[in-house]
């Protein structure tokens, strides 16, 4: 490696870009010059002659009366820059969005001025008011210069719904929860049905994985954490049936829509791995027929209610649809024309492919009312929460987003991960990562829009990797992980933003905060109510090597045994874990030692549960035994949420994905099944006795906690 020259640093400051970090063991490391250029050149900075790109930088906020984007917390103390010509006066009033005005003082500061484009410039400094109501407001600046700018006021800090109590809720694959009348998938009925009989063990939510939508197209992306878009939902989650418009059809199509309905009811039955493909060319076909049926006056007139309500949003995720459904290749191998979303040729083909383009629209109304019905039956059941959906940290790099968002989507990296304790070659996500700036200039909007529709329909959100909305590893494309660096973004705007909306919602914000985590961003979290991930195997007090005890495990943070990308608990004490890596050659050292580290930290847990009462001893062999032995140590701890995960409920083992793979082993497709691996309906689920144990020690365990702590 070259030595980093000065000026390049600097630049790289200017920009948020790291030029070294601390890896994971606590190593200093320099960041490689090349990489610098590269994160720079994707950020739309020519770094080629650093001086002259830092001077634009700098001289960039003076060319703006007032800033593009002002995030602020509500309570607190702030101020706005607004810049004029030298020695003119200026004005700055808050237009509020409910309406009304209020004019800000005027801040007795002295900056000195700058010349900016051959015109002597000032800066004047104004008083926002520290009782400003939340919101989205319009800053609007007069006297010697015009200009405006967006101030968003934030809470000071997103509280439960209902402080000092806790609740508890079960975590599920939706497409794993079937039941005898899903199309081979969970769908959004059968969330439904789950949120009753969960809210019946007196549960207060159900937390999913992402919904975000994959391709309309074969073969689909099974990961839900490799979506097309994280705004708009994957319609094969969609119940046929419920649909209403199916009374409407004629008797062939009725016979046709059942048909094959029952072909894919039938894959329900066993523990194949799930056929999405079959899945949703079935209900593409089914679909298809109810979308030519006529719409009453009172539904036609919600659908364009909806349809004005998403605006702009929606028509280009419908368009991407429809173009790939014609093209079956990524936007990448389009016509170069019609690789731009706001291109004359891309009108032209909205017009021709209009059919299509209200299908994949209409399909997102239709998503939108059954996730109503699904957090509507939630709530019936006595849940507080309901349903608390899950939002993935990107999107795959030829996606509906990657191809509308293109100007705020940094081009030419990916989002990763350098190397840690579990990947030490570090990890490519290969997604396409916000661009800081283009956020700040477009006031969040992209943003702000995909939170709101996620929320739209919860209780709840858990981010995934939320230590994204502080820092982001980009690789440089060609480049393996290793050759990253951190590019930083603004918490106080991101984690902001996030909080207003959930707050508008009435949601509780989760935050998965594991793995390499920052100085100060758990403290950050923490103090604006968003809460922590706490994951039984991995409290451990490090120093002395034992278990952490319960009580000194967070208050804000949700709880649970087990994570997705670890076996069911069952799966976990049996070595599954082990076993996998070992057969998809994943282990960076001997399988024996691998082996008795993983024995040794189990018998630790084990211990643990027998020494503090979690366990009888006669039980220690027990594998029910010992998996609610856990869940009572979870509950005992002071985590505001505690999460069940459902294989655990029914002692499924097989793992629902194993990290550092892609096809070698089945991510993302395993249906619910018990410990023999037998499927689960959610017919018998509702029955089944292990899991109602399960829910009965948690529940309890939670009601003692609550009476010891008075």
């Amino acid at each position: 490696m070259t030595g980093l020259p000065p000026a390049l640093a600097e630049l790289a400051s200017a920009f948020h870009v790291s030029t070294e970090f601390h890896d994971w063991q606590g190593h200093h490391r320099e960041v490689d010059p090349e990489t610098i250029r590269a994160v720079l050149t994707a950020l739309g900075v020519d770094a080629s002659d650093p001086a002259a790109a830092l001077e634009e930088q700098q001289l960039a906020p003076w060319r703006r009366v007032v800033p593009p984007c002002t995030v602020v917390r509500q309570g607190t103390r702030a101020e706005i820059p607004v810049h004029v010509p030298h020695g003119s006066p200026a004005t700055v009033s808050v237009e509020l969005e409910s309406g009304g005005r209020v004019e800000l003082e005027q801040v007795e500061r002295w900056v000195e001025p700058r010349t900016v484009d051959g015109v002597q410039t000032g800066e004047a400094t104004f008083r926002l008011p520290e009782d400003l109501p939340l919101g989205y407001h319009q800053l609007v600046a007069g006297g010697g210069a015009q200009g405006d700018g967006l101030l968003i006021v934030t809470p000071r800090r997103l509280e439960l719904p209902e402080p000092g109590t806790r609740a508890w809720g079960f975590a599920t694959q939706l497409y794993s929860s079937r039941s005898g009348a899903s199309w081979g998938l969970g769908d959004l009925r059968d969330l439904a049905t789950l949120a009753r009989w969960a809210g019946e063990q007196g549960a207060d939510y159900v937390l999913v994985n992402p919904l975000h939508a994959a391709e309309p197209v074969e073969p689909m992306e099974p990961s839900p954490y490799l979506p097309s878009t994280r705004r708009f939902v994957n319609p094969v989650y969609l119940r046929v049936e419920d649909v209403p418009e199916l009374v409407a059809l004629g008797e062939e199509d009725r016979a046709r829509v059942a048909a094959l309905g029952e072909e894919q009811r039938a894959a329900s039955r066993t523990p194949d791995p799930i056929d999405r493909d079959s899945v949703w060319a079935a209900k593409r076909e089914a679909l298809g027929l109810l979308h030519a049926v006529a719409r009453d006056e009172r539904r036609e007139a919600a659908y364009h209610a909806f349809l004005a309500r998403e605006g702009g949003g929606l028509v280009d995720f419908a368009t991407w649809c429809a173009l790939l459904e014609e093209r079956r290749a990524s936007w990448q191998e389009w016509p170069e024309e019609l690789r731009d979303p706001r291109s004359p040729a891309v009108e032209e083909a909205r017009a021709r492919l209009a059919d299509r383009v209200d299908f994949f629209s209409w399909l997102q109304w239709l998503l939108d009312e059954q996730m109503t019905a699904a957090q509507q039956a939630a709530t019936d059941a006595g849940m507080r929460l309901g349903i608390m959906h899950d939002l993935a940290v990107g999107v795959h790099p030829s996606s509906a987003d990657a191809w509308a968002l293109q100007s705020a989507l940094a081009q030419g990296v990916s989002v990763g991960a350098p190397p840690d304790a579990y990947n030490q070659q570090g990890q490519d996500w290969s997604q396409p990562p916000w661009r800081p700036d283009v956020l700040v200039e477009t006031g969040y909007a992209a943003y702000r829009a995909m939170l709101r529709t996620i929320l739209r329909h919860s209780g709840g959100i858990r981010v995934d990797h939320i230590l994204g909305l502080f820092r982001l590893w980009w690789v440089p494309q060609g480049q393996p992980p290793t050759e990253g660096t951190y590019v930083r973004y603004d918490p106080e705007a991101l984690v902001g933003i996030l909080c207003l909306e959930a707050a508008r919602a009435g949601a509780v914000v989760v935050g998965e905060d594991l793995g390499t985590v920052e100085p100060g961003v758990r403290e950050f979290l923490s103090d604006r109510g968003v809460l922590g991930t706490s994951i039984l195997w991995f409290e451990r007090d490090w120093d002395a090597g034992v278990p952490l005890p319960p009580e000194r495990w967070r208050e804000l943070s949700l709880a649970s045994v087990t994570t997705h990308d670890l076996p069911p608990t069952a799966g976990y004490l049996a070595g599954e874990h082990i076993r996998i890596r070992d057969e998809l050659g994943l282990l960076t050292r001997p399988v024996e030692e691998e082996r008795a580290a993983d024995a040794a930290d189990q018998r630790s847990w084990v211990e643990f549960l027998l020494q503090h009462g979690f366990l009888r001893p006669e039980d220690e062999h027990d594998e029910q035994a010992v998996v609610e032995a856990l869940h009572r140590l979870v509950c005992a701890s002071p985590a505001r949420l505690v999460s069940v995960a459902l294989p655990d409920a029914v002692g499924d083992r097989r793992a629902v994905n194993q990290p550092g793979t892609f096809r070698e082993y089945p991510n993302w497709r395993f249906p619910l099944c018990d410990g023999s691996g037998r499927p689960v309906l959610l017919e018998e689920l509702v029955s089944d006795a292990r899991a109602e144990s399960l829910a009965r020690v948690v529940r309890d365990s939670l009601a003692r906690a609550a009476a010891d702590r008075g």
